[in-house]
């Protein structure tokens, strides 16, 4: 009988993780477990990814507001420091801010409106424009800001999250004063020590601020990129990609990564002969379309992947050879000859009229988003995902 199902995804269930355990024995023993319990066969090109959550609890890296107090003073010293373009998260953002204001006198907190850089509103892009305020040029007080457009509440969390920031800064013994802006220059009006919280744009961000006369300039991909007192760190992004873990700790973004994925695909290859590709993946690069929110909270989607999931898809839109390059056939003939034309296709297909409206995205973004709408981020006990198929075509 011909084959019906293409892709298939499975969370599977794993123990309760915690630091010192063996990762890559447990990702092993739960796939293969899964395997005899579900009745399916492990096959070559299989995927297997690892959220890094439970990568970096095994590792133990994870970080004290008091360490992030330290290394932030260690940096700026007594000067009041520029806080820029954070994103409204308690989980994300929170514990960070909490030791960041553990580590200064005073804190210049720079908001960007309508929303931070991941979609998180603090006010409606219409009451904006009812408002006549610009956001690219119009620079906000506290005050300026409240009496155009008010108190709010984020759509889902239900935090005002310019009164939640500014009284975690003051709860830790700092001064703060909050601003809004879009222009990374604009706190230099303040302070020309800056600490810049953005998470994809902080490249540009730093390159903006040196060029206007900035004198102390640091990101968060900067803070805990090494050890302080023996505590947890991630020497490429710092406290980008932490996670609250308690009221006084965080879970940094997992290290040597590498390592864990190439074991990983050594023990399944040597336990059942197949090549399997193996990756850690964080948030999945996506946009709810009713909250705005653009999930990819982390530096990047997969910290590391064998390199079997290295590149794009090369794909053809079947739709556009039905409808186009093989409008006069039908049944059997117009599924052959798609068939022929899948198997004969260009091994670059850029540019391509068949390839229009493929998505030209990295493998690793691709699946790393399909695994983490897998796993979700509750209780679905799934921090390990089985996908099968994922490289098949209407050929195989």
């Amino acid at each position: 009988m011909e084959r019906m199902v293409g892709t298939v995804v499975r969370g599977l269930r794993a123990p309760i993780i915690r630091e010192g355990d063996n990762i890559a024995d447990i990702v092993v023993n739960s796939v293969l477990a899964a395997s005899e319990a579900e009745g399916f066969s492990i096959e070559d090109q299989d995927i297997v990814t690892v959220t890094e959550a439970v990568v970096a609890r095994a590792q133990g890296n994870y970080a004290s507001v008091d360490a992030i107090a330290k290394d932030v003073a260690n940096k700026f010293g007594d000067h009041t420091i520029g806080v820029i373009f954070p994103i409204l998260s308690r989980n994300r953002f929170a514990i960070c801010l909490r030791g960041i204001a553990k580590g200064a006198k005073k804190v210049v907190l720079m908001l960007s409106y309508p929303s931070d850089e991941v979609g998180n509103h603090l006010v409606d892009l219409d009451l904006l424009d009812e408002k006549g305020i610009n956001p690219w040029t119009d620079v906000l007080t506290e005050k300026e800001f409240r009496d155009l457009f008010g108190y709010n509440k984020h759509t889902f969390t239900g935090v005002d999250y310019i009164d939640y920031y500014k009284s975690l800064v003051e709860s830790c013994g700092a001064e703060c004063e909050v601003i809004f802006s879009n222009q990374p220059k604009t706190i230099l009006d303040y302070t020309k020590h800056v600490l810049t919280c953005d998470i994809h744009t902080r490249v540009r961000t730093k390159r903006i601020l040196k060029a206007n006369g900035a004198e102390t300039i640091y990101g968060l991909d900067d803070i805990l990129c090494t050890s302080m007192d023996g505590s947890g760190y991630n020497e490429a992004y710092g406290l980008l990609g932490s996670n609250k873990a308690t009221e006084e700790t965080v879970k940094l973004f997992p290290r040597d990564c590498q390592s864990v994925v190439d074991r990983i695909q050594t023990m399944l290859k040597e336990k059942t002969g197949k090549i399997v590709e193996v990756m850690i993946y964080g948030d999945g690069a996506f946009k709810d379309p009713v909250g705005k929110i653009w999930e990819l909270a982390d530096p990047v989607v997969s910290p590391a992947y064998t390199k079997g999931l290295d590149g794009q898809p090369n794909e053809v839109k079947l739709k556009y050879l039905a409808d186009n390059d093989f409008a006069n056939l039908s049944g059997d003939a117009l599924k052959e000859a798609i068939s022929d034309y899948i198997r004969n296709k260009e091994a670059n297909l850029v540019g391509s009229m068949a390839a229009q409206g493929t998505t030209p995205r990295r493998l690793t973004d691709l699946i790393g988003s399909l695994s983490d709408l897998t796993s979700g981020s509750g209780d679905k006990g799934t921090p390990i995902i089985f996908i099968q198929g994922y490289f098949d075509n209407y050929t195989k």
